[in-house]
């Protein structure tokens, strides 16, 4: 007796309440991007079946025990809305999400504040990784990687490869790494932190952000929505945090160029792929605006904060962007929304694929085929871009597979793939 079989009251509920969802919920974003949401009349379409949930999750795990999880998927499509309670009780933030080759990615689990756990997964092969990790990060060329642990900083040439430099912490007590991301030649390190962004290099740290006032006698380098981002080719840095302008520094941490936000925080930085713009986010609430700089006369240039200006390019006026990459056509930003959302250089949204609670992490294969997107719900996606969808469950005009998602809830005996 298969799935269909066995469970086809439930079955039947779930996939027609789930298809109408996504029908109706598509329609309803389709119509208000081409005629304006203030035309939208009708009520927002809402899940109705978080009274399945309870029963669907025992199917899950025992998919998972018994091997049986592409069964299990074909017959209950994955959704996130039914989820919502079990979400937020014991979903976790998943970070530093860094692509290794073929279909393996490193990660942790936890924000910088918490104690992480490090893992590597290849292709559904689930590793724990040294307890002492607390922080992983990828070089944009030559494959270099960071770990951070033990107090210092070590760069590797390939994630199993020879050891490159050794970099001491910043004299910081519990130093929070928001995120590490060393240079091309693994000879140097960005470390974003909420007590500061540090360069580090082989002759010491720096750090580059904020820059301390002598006259404030309450001065601190604490900061809120750190941020920074390097050029691909690593003559550039980006970075900013909820109190500063998005500031553009050389490599060696010198201010060259300062743009105001044209929401009200800065809140995240990215360098297009072939380094000839840089996105920059600021944020309100749950909204933001996402400006493109070309960088190619980017030093000296001052743009005051909420300023028109055809100095820059609009990209994208409504999401509040927590991760993105670029690749070689276009940007993918991750929201707070639970959304990722592709935007070319000139701000045309070329796709966008819903997720599920606000997106922590992304990586994606170097031949730009296969995306892995990670959110505070505790879930990892693996999607194929650009194949077909899986099912009509999808919310979202991106054309994407997901092949599966890895679930780490925080009460669960072991992660659970679906």
């Amino acid at each position: 007796m298969n799935l269909a079989d066995k469970y086809t009251p439930l079955q039947s509920e779930w996939n027609s309440k789930g298809l109408s969802y996504a029908r109706e919920i598509n329609a309803m974003i389709a119509f208000g991007e081409t005629h304006g949401w203030d035309n939208w009349k009708g009520e927002e379409p809402s899940d109705n079946r978080n009274h399945l949930a309870s029963a669907i999750l025992p199917l899950l795990r025992k998919a998972n025990k018994e091997g049986t999880i592409d069964e299990f998927r074909s017959q209950f499509p994955p959704a996130h809305a039914p989820f919502i309670n079990t979400i937020q009780e014991q979903g976790q933030s998943i970070e530093n999400l860094c692509y290794i080759g073929g279909n393996k990615i490193a990660f942790v689990i936890g924000t910088a504040y918490e104690k992480r756990k490090a893992y590597l997964l290849t292709n559904r092969t689930l590793e724990r990784l040294r307890d002492s990790i607390q922080s992983i990060g990828k070089s944009h060329q030559n494959e270099i990687f960071a770990i951070a642990e033990n107090r210092s900083v070590t760069t590797y040439k390939g994630w199993d490869g020879k050891k490159i430099f050794q970099f001491k912490l910043p004299d910081v007590a519990n130093l929070p790494i928001t995120q590490l991301i060393p240079f091309n030649d693994g000879l140097s390190v960005l470390l974003i932190s909420s007590e500061g962004i540090y360069l580090l290099t082989a002759n010491g740290n720096t750090m580059i952000h904020p820059v301390p006032d002598p006259e404030d006698k309450d001065w601190t380098s604490y900061i809120d929505m750190e941020h920074a981002a390097l050029s691909h080719d690593n003559t550039l840095i980006a970075l900013g945090d909820q109190c500063s302008g998005h500031r553009i520094l050389n490599r060696y941490g010198e201010e060259i160029a300062l743009i105001g936000p044209q929401s009200s925080y800065p809140h995240y930085a990215l360098f297009s792929k072939d380094g000839q713009q840089v996105a920059l986010n600021s944020c309100h609430f749950y909204n933001g605006i996402s400006i493109g700089i070309p960088t190619n006369n980017i030093h000296g240039l001052h743009i005051e904060a909420y300023t028109k200006d055809d100095r820059y390019t609009v990209i994208d006026n409504n999401s509040r962007v927590y991760a993105a990459i670029a690749t070689s056509e276009y940007y993918i930003f991750g929201d707070a929304g639970g959304n990722i959302k592709a935007f070319d250089k000139t701000g045309k949204n070329i796709w966008r694929y819903f997720v599920g609670s606000s997106i922590t992490g992304i990586t994606i294969s170097d031949d730009e085929k296969t995306l892995w997107v990670a959110s505070c719900s505790g879930i990892i996606h693996k999607l194929k871009l650009d194949i077909g969808k899986r099912d009509e469950h999808t919310i979202g005009n991106g054309n994407h597979y997901e092949d599966f998602r890895l679930i780490f809830w925080k009460n669960e005996s072991q992660p659970l793939i679906w």
